[in-house]
């Protein structure tokens, strides 16, 4: 792809700051768009602001809680202050569930998942639809996950608040298609990031334990999640709306299955 293919697009990052929505930030900088990096942990979001920036792109840290709407409205408005308009919104902030079934888990813990992983999804699309209805030109990409797809034992909350999400995007696309607006899910399968590490020990570990169950044979990378969101960030996607983008190495077609390729 070329390097200017977000020139003049301007991006708003949930979950900027962490290890796929950094990548996520770098990878739509690298190609040409100014990019709002929002995250809780406002270290973060400076240390990737930083990054773009040292590469020669552009960027804003600011700090956002995914369960404050005044805090999502101010990025917003940051957004199109700073950088003149907004019209490519890629939510990565996710909520950390606890493992458990519905007789452990607090209903405390089930409504954080709402409040981050749904609820902030909306309310981040209610603040940006006006802003990319005025560009005519709109992408929204809401990060799932494959385990939004299948029942997950002692997962419900991220389960259900993912498999909710695909289903509200495919709603965006819907109702603002005539705006010019594009909405769709990206779906990750097990991916190589330091909270794998910190469960498995090792990448070597996590990926013997969790690659056999994959076509491909291993786990993905932040860098593929990156690339296959600049994809629908762009319009390179033009054509793309209201689907899920299941990216998991081939784990949801093999799953079930009693040996890969049929041996």
């Amino acid at each position: 792809m070329e390097a200017d293919l977000l020139s003049g697009d301007v991006a708003l990052v949930t979950g900027g700051g962490g290890e796929i929505g950094g990548a996520i930030a770098v990878r739509l900088a690298s190609r040409g768009a100014a990019v709002l990096v929002a995250d809780i942990r406002l270290a973060g979001a400076e240390a990737i602001a930083a990054a773009i920036t040292a590469a020669g792109g552009r960027a804003h840290p600011l700090q956002v809680d995914m369960r404050a709407a005044d805090q999502i409205e101010a990025a917003v408005k940051t957004a199109v202050d700073r950088f003149g308009k907004l019209n490519i919104l890629v939510n990565v902030a996710a909520a950390v569930t606890p493992d458990g079934t519905a007789e452990t888990i607090g209903l405390e813990e089930w409504n954080n998942a709402i409040a981050i992983n749904l609820t902030g999804a909306f309310l981040t699309a209610k603040y940006a639809i006006p802003e990319m209805r005025k560009t005519g030109d709109g992408r929204i990409v809401n990060i799932a996950s494959q385990l939004g797809q299948i029942g997950v034992p002692r997962r419900s909350p991220y389960s259900t608040t993912k498999a909710a999400l695909i289903h509200y995007t495919k709603c965006l696309a819907v109702d603002h298609a005539r705006d010019g607006i594009r909405a769709n899910t990206l779906s990750p399968g097990a991916i190589d990031t330091a909270r794998s590490l910190h469960r498995y020990g090792s990448r070597e570990v996590s990926n013997q334990k969790r690659g056999p169950a994959h076509l491909l044979g291993r786990i993905g990378t932040v860098d593929e999640i990156a690339a296959a969101a600049l994809f629908l960030a762009s319009r390179e996607s033009s054509f793309v709306t209201g689907t899920d983008l299941l990216v998991d190495g081939g784990y949801l077609a093999f799953k079930g299955t009693t040996a890969a390729f049929g041996e």
